[in-house]
């Protein structure tokens, strides 16, 4: 439950981060956080999965591997960002730091959620 509800606040946020990107256009929002039309576009197709797992359905495994492998997806993109800013050409302002370490928070957090956090308690080794 815990996973699903996290995934539909995440989804909620990053919904309205991409539409929020479009209508601003191109370019740095407040010279700090990238909005460019991919990263929106990305924005925006993660946090429909992450806000269809939190709030269209049940399965609680099915919610934890989509926040698992979102949250390695966007780790990647944060250690990405800080060698090749501008992602392959893709991202045209470039990424800043700030923007980085955004993707890296959301990224371990992801994972902490899902892999860590069982049921809403943390797990313990068994020995």
């Amino acid at each position: 439950m815990a996973v699903r509800q996290y995934a539909g606040i995440l989804g909620v946020v990053l919904l309205l981060l991409g539409v929020l990107g479009l209508i601003l256009g191109d370019g740095l929002l407040i010279n700090i956080l990238n909005i460019d039309i991919v990263e929106d576009i990305v924005h925006l197709l993660t946090g429909g999965i992450l806000a269809y797992v939190g709030f269209g359905q049940r399965d609680d495994g099915l919610a934890r591997t989509v926040v698992g492998v979102l949250g390695v997806v966007y780790l990647l993109v944060g250690i990405l960002g800080f060698l090749v800013p501008m992602l392959f050409g893709l991202i045209p302002s470039g990424y800043t730091v700030f923007d980085n370490i955004v993707h890296l928070a959301i990224g371990v957090l992801n994972i902490l959620v899902a892999w860590v956090l069982q049921g809403g308690r943390a797990t313990t080794a068994r020995g």
